[in-house]
């Protein structure tokens, strides 16, 4: 399922251990680098999120993988009561506080440092669940999903945005030079780090998309999953509920 591509294929630790490791090492940069690389595209990908999930009004969400809290604070549009954001990362999360502080969102937003494959929260406790590029990084693909199943109410919705793969002639072919090349030397020049953007294409590359994971959604106990296409394909939302 593509679980196996890790950013550092020399390296003794686990996936989930170097996950950790290169998010907390990229974290001052990730929000910069993130608008630059996608010309601010990714702000409209998170928007189109949070319309999907509007007529549903939910009260308690969940954003897993939630790096440095985007999706968490752009959810605040919906109004909820509680918005909790969890990720591995503690640098992440730090770069995250203080953009909630800063906002003044503490009373409605916190953030968790845990596990996707094993949430510290109670079976049936969010209305919602949302992971914004970050179902690439789960070292065990079915079990983070199952874990996410069994925190969703019953009737809840969960909701996917990640990157998926080009097919448009000629489009696929100037946008995999652009990720292959340019992503991987722009990251590097800005963020030092040499695996972290060259990791990013390599990870798309082999995770499930499409039809594919609408499959592997409904194996995990999600109802009538949906692929939606974004920007002629860079990125997918998969809207599914339990």
């Amino acid at each position: 399922m593509g679980t196996s591509i890790v950013p550092d294929q020399q390296s003794s630790l686990s996936k989930k251990e170097q996950v950790e490791q290169m998010f907390d090492g990229i974290a001052h940069r990730y929000d910069f680098l993130n608008r630059l690389l996608s010309f601010r595209i990714d702000v409209m990908w998170r928007n189109k999120v949070i319309r999907r999930l509007q007529p549903h009004q939910p009260k308690r969400i969940l954003d897993v993988a939630t790096g440095t809290a985007d999706l968490a604070i752009a959810l605040t549009k919906l109004h909820p009561s509680e918005i909790v954001g969890l990720d591995l990362s503690a640098q992440m999360l730090e770069m995250g506080q203080k953009k909630i502080n800063e906002k003044q969102l503490n009373s409605l937003i916190s953030l968790v440092k845990g596990d996707s494959e094993n949430l510290p929260f109670q079976d049936n406790s969010f209305d919602a669940i949302t992971v914004a590029f970050g179902v690439r990084n789960f070292e065990n693909l079915p079990k983070g999903l199952a874990e996410i199943n069994r925190v969703l109410k019953p009737g809840g919705q969960f909701l996917i945005l990640e990157f998926s793969k080009v097919k448009m002639f000629p489009f696929k072919q100037l946008y995999h030079f652009y990720f292959r090349y340019v992503t991987p030397f722009v990251g590097k020049l800005f963020s030092k780090d040499d695996k972290a953007y060259t990791y990013l294409p390599n990870s798309v590359e082999v995770f499930p998309e499409g039809e594919q994971m609408c499959v592997i959604l409904q194996q995990a106990g999600f109802k009538q999953p949906q692929c939606t296409s974004l920007s002629l394909g860079i990125a997918s939302i998969y809207q599914s509920s339990k």
